[in-house]
């Protein structure tokens, strides 16, 4: 099985056999753009020429050909926004799911519409993750893009849609869009009408490991898969992910180190809270409560490309390290896309209080990974309000290759992290979907096989104790400047 992901800063791919073998793995780096304040873009056809590259490659390096593939699934970012026209030609950039451009769009949708009925009825409010309002600003400030739209899909709908010629929506785009009634499974054409799209324009809606067609004769020759092979609906990357981490039972939480931070808590009825967001599981039956910080290894790449050119991650870490817990007086608001959950606020800005002379890189560079933490804790607070405590937490994703990182995080939380053994990750899981989707397994928890766990990441109680105390100040900066926020713009 072929394991394909559409992530923030790479694609990927992964082939897997049924015995728990990760046969090979391969990636090509993506780029994220941010033009303009608040913007988060990707090129979609940049994914693709990337999908195709590393499927070879990933086929050739272990001596497979593209016979051995018995199906294919894609995950991705969600619910990003890609827009074609009748030839299936990329109109425009994406729109990443943590893009804050359409504030004042949000603002529109939630004066129109009764907000508690929407949350009830969708499983999340309207913020800045919402569809809607972003294709209301595309239909103000690109009208002739929008004119040319004849289809809007997600990041691996796309792949998907390339692949077989097919058009589909994962159901958690779906549900993330904020246009889906989570009761009734269906599109709110009320709601499609103020976002002032169609049904015709979405694809039809999908489970994950419900089989959209097979690989189109020229994407067979494109990626050298076989025509005719089974492509799976796929699903959501952190969703993917924190399947193919084991989050299965109640209780499970996965914190998520990647260019976004996310952190799942899996449940086994939909909870509904307006500070965080709700997602099918890709087991039926099943939900993950989620948050997602709009910055986190993003803010890292940033700051090392801005600040500390050439110097590795781990340089930094190394620096980092010499540091004390609290970066001596500093502490950073990593709000430098807006933020998501569980704020909601898209006027939220990235912020650093407490510089003096004596501070140095490195003591901003802990800052920022404290600061990130210090968000995941945020949401844990959240969790624990809604009656929802973890019961055993691992970590995943780019992130979990820095100890630093991990340790300041098991810290700030108060949890021992469990770290999965060279973990693809997202695309694993959409490996393991296409393999329920052609029946070659028949039961959820066989995901098991391919998980180990490698080092378990104990909190320092102490730091945990003082952490909090910092917390409480990271929490206080936030409310003092929050109405100074949309005076920035």
């Amino acid at each position: 099985m072929l394991g394909i992901d559409i992530g923030t800063t790479a694609t990927k791919a992964v082939l897997i056999d049924l015995y728990g073998n990760i046969i090979n793995q391969v990636s090509s780096p993506s780029l994220l753009q941010s033009p303009r304040q608040g913007w988060a873009e990707e090129d979609a056809d940049y994914w693709w020429r990337n999908v195709c590259q590393i499927i070879p490659e990933c086929l050739v390096k272990v001596g497979l050909s593209s016979k051995d593939v018995c199906a294919v699934g894609v995950s991705g970012m969600v619910p990003t926004i890609v827009l074609v026209d009748a030839d299936s030609k990329v109109l425009r950039l994406s729109i990443q799911q943590n893009d804050a451009r359409a504030s004042k769009e949000i603002e529109e949708f939630r004066a129109t519409v009764d907000n508690d009925l929407i949350l009830n009825r969708t499983g999340s409010g309207i913020t800045q993750q919402s569809i809607g309002p972003k294709l209301l600003w595309l239909r103000k400030h690109e009208p002739e893009i929008m004119s040319r739209m004849t289809h809007v899909m997600g990041s691996y709908d796309f792949i998907v849609h390339r692949l077989t010629g097919e058009y589909s929506i994962e159901r958690n785009w779906a549900l993330e869009s904020g246009l889906y009634d989570l009761h009734s499974e269906d599109w709110i054409d009320d709601l499609l009408l103020q976002a002032t799209i169609e049904r015709q324009n979405l694809g039809r809606i999908r489970w994950p490991a419900e089989v959209v067609g097979g690989i189109h004769p020229e994407a067979a020759r494109k990626t050298g898969l076989s025509a005719g092979t089974p492509v799976v609906a796929g699903s959501a990357d952190h969703i993917a992910s924190a399947f193919s981490a084991g989050v299965k039972q109640q209780g499970d939480l996965l914190v998520k180190l990647g260019g976004a931070g996310d952190i799942l808590y899996c449940v086994d009825r939909a909870y509904v809270d307006p500070r965080l967001f709700l997602d099918y599981h890709v087991i039926p039956g099943k939900f993950l409560v989620n948050g997602c910080m709009a910055s986190s290894g993003s803010l890292l790449q940033w700051f090392r490309n801005e600040f500390s050119p050439g110097s590795s991650f781990a340089v930094l870490d190394e620096m980092a390290s010499t540091i004390l817990p609290g970066s001596e007086g500093l502490i950073l608001l990593p709000y430098f896309l807006g933020e998501k959950t569980p704020l909601q606020d898209p006027y939220a800005r990235g912020t650093l209080v407490g510089l003096t002379l004596s501070h140095k890189s490195a003591h901003i560079y802990r800052a920022i990974l404290e600061g990130i933490s210090y968000g995941f804790y945020h949401h844990l607070q959240v969790l624990a309000e809604c009656g929802l405590k973890a019961t055993r937490a691992r970590v995943s994703n780019g992130g979990a290759r820095s100890r630093l990182w991990k340790q300041i995080t098991s810290d700030v939380l108060g949890l021992p992290l469990e770290q999965i053994e060279q973990h693809p990750g997202s695309s694993l899981g959409a490996a393991f979907i296409a393999g329920m989707g052609v029946g070659e397994f028949k039961e959820w928890d066989k995901i098991e096989q391919y998980i180990k766990v490698s080092q378990v990441v104990k909190p320092n109680m102490e730091h945990h104790a003082y952490y909090q105390q910092r917390f409480l100040i990271y929490r206080e900066v936030y409310e003092a400047l929050k109405d100074k926020y949309p005076r920035l713009i």
